[in-house]
């Protein structure tokens, strides 16, 4: 018996044992266990015993010294760029991504947006054998370009206009440098081009047989000994003819011209940047080339170079010292789909009318950091996105996007764009637009003419004072406004501004000149970030209108005292409100309304005043769980001492409040 009763002691001691460690070690988890316990438990019914729960341990007096600190949780607080993502965005390292949008969070790693959800892909490289292998800059893949690369800096190696290398100038194939299989970003790619193909089976059946015979032309297999042809019957052998890119008869006729016939089309070719006729140099070593993409970054290029190639898809050029687009730039890769020439020298007057006349296919351009003074003329019609940010634009004219009406994101920030130079019909033929960036310009008022399809509006850093009753009539779909970092104040904002908006669900008006929470807020409001202002007050029933209810509030970097929080001030959010950021004000006790909360999971009141802790501001006079899983109170003045050993005994895990360090007085 008394065996027995030893080992039954033994198991309940261990079974108590790690029921404790499992309780500490799940404030630590991560967002699948987070989630279960956010979901709100349904109370007993009416005349039902609550059933018994064990006690909550007692806060020991050393735990000030012994809390875990915030870092040890890495990734599971919010910051203040947190969206409500129920438009299919998706929440990645602190920045959200729209629907369908691809980045790479690493060089290896390409990730894929998709209706909400991030996927991501890790490049996968094959074997390579040759002599000396090398991974270009940004690439992940290590490529063979001993002879193709060094040769091309020499002037005679590789040209992909299909020029450059007669039958007997041929290198070792064991050498020459194979394309790359696809990297991740190119399948992710691929996947939502074959996705947003279009219906007409006959075009994709066409292109289709032309990539198969143009991948049979680029990559032959290699021909056996007894498959090649002697040199005395004239026809080149098999393994010279992976190297052409383009017919046999111009092949040979490269190879027997003359140096007479060399120098007389030398002669006539011009030197102006739209002469149409000059030949570029071959693409120097710091370019790489892999499946349908040709990267040349920081490779000092001053040209487009001169490319012939169908397959392309992507062409990058970015940091190079390109200052003029001529007409006939593109003519060897009608296919582009996406180009990039961000960080050149690109002026509006080194763009030719027809610059971008052969790229029909195009639907991705970055021109950032190049010296635009106008919105390049007739652009490709199919674009999606474009990017013309940190250039010198001056206007936007009513025809400057007149033939962009499938695009779907315009980024101009960084320009000296301004209501006075943008016409209020600039904007009214971008027909699918969603995404609009107007960021670090010259704008007093919200941009007139908003297309009515926009939904998001990012007008940060710019010199707006007032938001007018007409500045968002017809943008009913608007769902992210972000105007941080502008002179706006709260008597400026028209109460018919916004407040009937059905999809407005984010707004963000941090270091502006807001002395008391903003009235007549959005109905559908969700994320409302006020970080930065001059805040003293947050008016009572601000938030009782609001439905469902406001989800984030972050007022961190004001003015808030006791005095300025009533106990309606969070009326109408008491259900709703997950997250409140009042850290670094001048509170001295925890705000009254916070233990009617019964969805909050995290509060920051760290950097503070705070010297008394009252249970019942947490609590509640019910004593009810909380399900509070960060508290942040460190940075006041509470003494280790005067902390009662019951100071929360709604909260289950200690970890989860964080006291240290506390100031000195």
């Amino acid at each position: 018996m008394k065996l027995a009763g030893g080992i039954c002691c033994f198991l309940l001691l261990s079974l108590h044992g790690d029921s404790a460690q499992s309780a500490a070690a799940g404030s630590g988890r991560g967002g699948k266990e987070r989630a279960g316990r956010g979901v709100p438990r349904k109370g007993p019914g009416r005349g039902a015993r609550r059933p018994r729960e064990p006690p909550t341990p007692a806060l020991p007096l050393g735990a000030v010294h012994a809390v875990v600190p915030l870092a040890s949780y890495p990734g599971e607080e919010s910051s203040y760029s947190v969206l409500p993502g129920k438009k299919g965005q998706c929440s990645f390292g602190g920045m959200m991504m729209y629907d369908s949008a691809v980045w790479s969070p690493e060089p290896c790693v390409t990730c894929l947006c998709s209706s909400g959800r991030v996927v991501c892909d890790e490049a996968t490289c094959p074997p390579r054998r040759c002599p000396r292998p090398f991974t270009p800059e940004g690439e992940c893949c290590p490529v063979c370009s001993d002879s193709v690369f060094n040769r091309t800096s020499l002037g005679d190696g590789l040209d992909l206009s299909g020029d450059s290398l007669a039958p007997s100038e041929h290198v070792d194939p064991q050498q020459r440098a194979s394309p790359r299989t696809a990297t991740g970003r190119d399948r992710l790619l691929h996947r939502m081009e074959h996705e947003s193909e279009e219906d007409d089976s006959g075009e994709k059946e066409g292109e289709k047989r032309q990539r198969k015979k143009s991948t049979e032309r680029r990559q032959p297999q290699r021909a056996r000994p007894e498959e090649r042809t002697s040199e005395k019957d004239g026809k080149p052998s098999q393994e010279e003819e992976e190297y052409c890119w383009t017919s046999r008869e111009e092949v040979e006729k490269e190879a027997h011209r003359s140096p007479k016939q060399e120098s007389e089309e030398e002669e006539e070719e011009g030197e102006g940047c739209f002469s149409g006729g000059a030949q570029l140099p071959p693409l120097p070593s710091a370019c790489s080339i892999s499946d349908r993409k040709i990267s040349c970054i920081n490779a000092k290029l001053t040209k487009i170079p001169d490319i012939a190639d169908p397959e392309l898809r992507s062409l990058e050029l970015i940091g190079n010292a390109i200052s003029c687009l001529p007409d006939k730039a593109f003519q060897g890769t009608p296919n582009l789909e996406r180009l990039d020439l961000r960080k050149n020298a690109i002026s509006s007057s080194g763009i030719s009318p027809r610059a971008f006349k052969d790229l029909k296919k195009l639907t991705h351009l970055y021109l950032d950091g190049n010296s635009l003074v106008e919105v390049p003329p007739a652009l490709p019609p199919r674009l999606l996105e474009l990017k013309i940010n940190e250039n010198s634009l001056q206007s936007l004219e009513e025809d400057s996007l007149a033939e962009l009406q499938q695009l779907l994101v315009l980024e101009l920030e960084g320009n000296r764009l301004s209501e006075s130079n943008v016409s209020p019909l600039a904007f009214a033929p971008l027909r699918s637009l969603t995404h609009l960036r107007l960021g670090q310009n010259r704008f007093r008022i919200i941009p007139q003419g908003l297309p009515a399809s926009i939904e998001e509006l990012y007008v940060e850093n710019n010199q707006i004072e007032e938001i007018k009753e007409t500045a968002f009539n017809h943008t009913r779909n608007i769902n992210v406004i972000v105007l941080h970092h502008n002179k706006i104040e709260e008597d400026r904002i028209d109460p018919l501004a916004w407040i009937h908006h059905e999809n407005l669900e984010s707004i963000d008006l941090s270091y502006n000149k807001l002395y008391h929470v903003p009235s007549y807020l959005p109905k559908s409001l969700l994320h409302l970030v006020l970080v930065g202002n001059r805040i003293e007050r947050i008016p009572g029933y601000v938030f009782g209108h609001m439905k469902p209810g406001l989800e984030y509030l972050y007022l961190s970097f004001n003015q808030l005292n006791d005095g300025g929080i009533h106990p309606v001030s969070f009326y109408g959010a008491y259900h709703s409100l997950r997250e409140i950021f009042l850290d670094y004000n001048e509170l001295k006790s925890i705000p009254c309304g916070i233990s009617r909360m019964t969805s909050l999971r995290l509060l920051r009141l760290n950097n503070n005043k705070i010297r008394r802790l009252r249970r019942e501001r947490i609590c509640g006079a019910e004593n009810r769980d909380s399900r509070l899983e960060h508290l942040h109170l460190e940075n006041n003045y509470i003494s280790p001492k005067a902390l009662s050993p019951y100071v929360f005994p709604c909260i289950r895990s200690h970890a989860s409040i964080v006291l240290r360090p506390q100031k000195v007085k």
